[in-house]
Parts: C-alpha cells; sequence; structure tokens
C-alpha cells in the first residue's frame, strides 16, 4: 500500500492544477423528482429533490410515514453497511443513499431536502448520473454563505487488517480521489480510478455502475437483497466457468427468459463504460459514504480496497477530527477566498461612512450568524490621538466594529435593509482579553441568542487576531424603519 500511496501521489502532484473548488454553498433552484425501483428492497420509490436555506445541509424525509420523520445525512446515523449505505433516525430509514450523495458532491451542491415516499433510494441504472442529470436540470442556485470547508492539517489513515482495506486523507488545498481494488480475479485483476478535481466527476465517475460477483447473486437473492436487482441496473462479474444450468437458474432468479455470459466475464452481454468501470463506482462510493462527514472535504484521499463499512468508519474519523477543530471556536478566514459581502455591498447596506466605517468585508452571513473582517492599519484617524506614541485600537472601537457586524445580522433578517436604522441598546460582560494593534486583522463573528422579536435582537459576539481571543461579550440592538 504504501508504494502504491507514493506512486499516486508522484502521479498526481506532477500537473498544477487551477483550484476550482466552489466556495460558496449552492441549493436547487427548483424541486425535481425522479422515480424507480430499490435495488435490495425491490419497492418502486419517488424522489423529490426540495432547495433548501444555507447551512441546511443534506436531509432525507420518509413522507410515507407518520409525521414525515428526517433522517440527517450524517455518519452517526448509519445502521446498516451490509451492501449499500442506510441511514436511520426517529425511527425512520433509507437505505442505499451513497449513489444520491455521490451526485451531490460531484456538482458541489450544499443545501437539499430529499422526500421519498419508500425505504430505499431508487437504483436508477446503478450508477449517480440520472441523479446528476436530475439536479442540473432543476438548476443550482448560489447561496449567500461560503461552504464551511473541513481542510486536512495533518493526514488521517485507517486500517482494516482482516480486509486490508486502508484510507487515508492527506493535506491539500483542492479535492482528489484515487481507489485502487483488487478481488483477486481474473476478470477484473487489479484496478484504479481517480479524479483530480471534483468538476471531473460528471463526465468521468457518475455513470460507473454497481456490481457483484456470479458467486454473490444466489446468497444475496436468499438473504432477501438485490429484490430490484436486474442487468439494467448492475454488472454481474462471472469469474469462473458456469454451467448450462446455473445460467437457466439465474435467468429465474432475475425474470429474464435467458442471460448469458460474454467471453470477458461479464453476464448476458453487458458493455462496460470503461475498462477500469468496477473501480470508478469504487471512487464514486467512497465520494458519496465520505459526505457524510458532514462537511466539504479539502484533502487528497488515497483508498485501497475501499468498501461502505471502512469508508463510514472513516468518515466518523473525519467528523471526529472536525469536531476536535471546532471546540477551539476560531472563525476561519481565508483572504484569497471571495467574500459574501464585499466594501460596496456593505455601504449599500450600512448608513456609515468614513471615518466611522468599521468593517472591510463580510466572509459568513446566515440567519443566525456573521462574520466579518476589519484590518488595522496604523492610518486609522484614532492612532493620532489615541495613545500616538503605543498605538492601541480603543476598545469602545472593537465593539463599534462588532456592533455593525452583527448589524448586518440584523438587517438580513427584512427584505429591504435601506430602509431601515439599527441602533445599540446594550452591552454586557464585556472582556478585552488582548490589545489590538496596527497591523493586526481582526476576525469577529456574532450569534444571536433567540429570535428576534418586536425588532430587538440580542446576540453574542467574540473578536479574533488568528487564533487569540481578543474581545467578547453580548450586545442587544433594535431595527426600526427609517419613515416609522
Amino acid at each position: 500500500m504504501a508504494a502504491v500511496l507514493h506512486n499516486r501521489l508522484i502521479a498526481l502532484n506532477l500537473p498544477t492544477f487551477q483550484k476550482m473548488l466552489n466556495y460558496k454553498q449552492q441549493t436547487i433552484q427548483k424541486s425535481v423528482t425522479i422515480s424507480g425501483v430499490g435495488l435490495h428492497t425491490g419497492v418502486q420509490t419517488t424522489m423529490t429533490f426540495l432547495p433548501a436555506q444555507p447551512n441546511h445541509g443534506i436531509k432525507f424525509q420518509r413522507i410515507d410515514l407518520p409525521g414525515s420523520p428526517i433522517i440527517d445525512a450524517d455518519c452517526d446515523r448509519v445502521v446498516d453497511v451490509s451492501r449499500g449505505t442506510t441511514i436511520e433516525q426517529s425511527g425512520a430509514r433509507v437505505s442505499t443513499i451513497e449513489h444520491t450523495l455521490a451526485a451531490l458532491v460531484g456538482l458541489e451542491i450544499d443545501n437539499v431536502l430529499i422526500q421519498l415516499d419508500g425505504p430505499e433510494a431508487p437504483i436508477m441504472d446503478g450508477s449517480s448520473i440520472q441523479f446528476v442529470n436530475a439536479l442540473k436540470e432543476a438548476g443550482k442556485e448560489e447561496q449567500n454563505a461560503l461552504r464551511d470547508f473541513f481542510e486536512i492539517q495533518d493526514s488521517i489513515f485507517y486500517r482494516e487488517a482482516a480486509r486490508n482495506v486502508e484510507i487515508a486523507a492527506l493535506p491539500l488545498d483542492d479535492y482528489r480521489v484515487t481507489v485502487m481494488v483488487d478481488y483477486n480475479s481474473p476478470v477484473l485483476g487489479s484496478q484504479h480510478a481517480s479524479i483530480t478535481s471534483i468538476q471531473q466527476f460528471e463526465k468521468e465517475i457518475a455513470s460507473c455502475r454497481t456490481f457483484c460477483f456470479l458467486h454473490e447473486l444466489e446468497m444475496l437473492y436468499k438473504n432477501n437483497l438485490i429484490r430490484g436487482g436486474d442487468l439494467n441496473n448492475a454488472i454481474v462479474i462471472v469469474d469462473r466457468v458456469v454451467e448450462p444450468h446455473e445460467l437457466d437458474n439465474i435467468a429465474k432468479m432475475l425474470n429474464k427468459p435467458k442471460v448469458e455470459v460474454k467471453k470477458e466475464g461479464i453476464l448476458n452481454n453487458i458493455e462496460l463504460r470503461y475498462n477500469n468501470e468496477p473501480a470508478r463506482h469504487k471512487l464514486l462510493d467512497i465520494i458519496g459514504d465520505l459526505s457524510l462527514a458532514g462537511r466539504p472535504l479539502k484533502a487528497q484521499i488515497l483508498a485501497a480496497r475501499p468498501g461502505h463499512a471502512a469508508n463510514v468508519a472513516f468518515a466518523k474519523k473525519l467528523k471526529k477530527s472536525m469536531q476536535e477543530a471546532d471546540k477551539k471556536g476560531v472563525p476561519k478566514y481565508n483572504p484569497s477566498l471571495p467574500p459574501v459581502m464585499d466594501i460596496n455591498k456593505v455601504v449599500s447596506t450600512l448608513p456609515h461612512r468614513y471615518p466611522f466605517l468599521l468593517i472591510d468585508k463580510i466572509i459568513h452571513l446566515d440567519k443566525e450568524r456573521v462574520i466579518g473582517v476589519k484590518n488595522v492599519t496604523m492610518n486609522e484617524n484614532y492612532f493620532q490621538g489615541h495613545f500616538p506614541q503605543n498605538p492601541v485600537m480603543p476598545g469602545v472601537l472593537q465593539v463599534e466594529s462588532m456592533a455593525q457586524i452583527g448589524g448586518i445580522l440584523v438587517l438580513n433578517t427584512v427584505p429591504d435593509p435601506e430602509n431601515y436604522w439599527t441602533y445599540f441598546l446594550g452591552i454586557d460582560e464585556f472582556r478585552f482579553r488582548k490589545m489590538v494593534l496596527p497591523g493586526d486583522t481582526l476576525v469577529i463573528q456574532c450569534d444571536l441568542l433567540a429570535p428576534i422579536r418586536r425588532g430587538i435582537a440580542k446576540m453574542t459576539g467574540r473578536a479574533y487576531v488568528g487564533n487569540t481571543l481578543v474581545c467578547e461579550g453580548t450586545m442587544t440592538a433594535s431595527i426600526v424603519r427609517k419613515d416609522a
């Protein structure tokens, strides 16, 4: 495995690829519906994708059950990985979700509600391409919030000795995936597949179908699985000599008048879409399964002989690393990324002007949270009189900068913010932890403590320079129409 990973790393890092990851959250413009049979249950299911708000994430909803329970697409909700990925919440299950999730990742869609009237996502043709086509028909809509990438800082490894499975996530300012499979089969042999950009998913990976070996069919059928299996939605690989009477039994199992074996070992004259289609489908699966970690990834994923159990176990390991990083609670700021609101949008929203406008840009904005940036420079007017021989940003202006950023959050709740004023009503429990000096970049996060009622908003604010908390406190503000 080490040699394989080393060689793949060299191969993947030779070209210099333009970073093309989408940095703003996306949903779909309108709802879209597809229908099909479930691979294992054989149940006909209709599935509808609906637009969702920023930070909603991917959720499934069983509208055929009482109360229409919602199931989060979360690795901690996984309850079965025997022949696909199944999640459960509030007593409701949805199975075989990996192909749907892979399509969403491949199109960089972050927020959607998926309603189903059955227990299993339709298998369609065994790949993700029909989900991709449906989502493209719905259209993508950019949202006013940045994607919350999990950037791998230190390599993360997973190993399952019994099945000789290894998965690694390595630091990379992009998302690339390489998969190697080896089934000790004369038909498949050793195969690998890779993508160096998620934009390659639609063309190179999405149409690659699920597969199984002939010797697995009878076992799956006896275990009440593949009830919706068909040679139109799965590739069956024949890895041994098959007698004519066995083919007759298989035909009965699949409700076919007759099945045949091609010379290269694929049942019933099915043509592969790629020579390494099985490896590409394994790559599709791991992209879908790793999305259950809950955030888009910036990493290079290398996987040897992966399967759903290992994929989900690795997703849980990724999620644990995310949670450990989030405990620090420091908002991430990458100045190379486009802001949610640049200075022109800030000026069109707030009435403040120089020298009292204390925001440079907004990098995150949703219904409950805002994150803004204030660059502190020596040419600020207040440094002329505030400790000119030892310039320190006045604490009261740090609070004012935080209040203006909080004002953006409050004004975001009305459709016409240019027609409103925001006023300070109170500040509580403010603490100043460290001096702010020229050259510092203040990253300020404000969070609503409760829904805004009667125009009154209460929020917490925290300001950081790098990873250091410099001030924090609670603010109350009111929002008033200018013509009131």
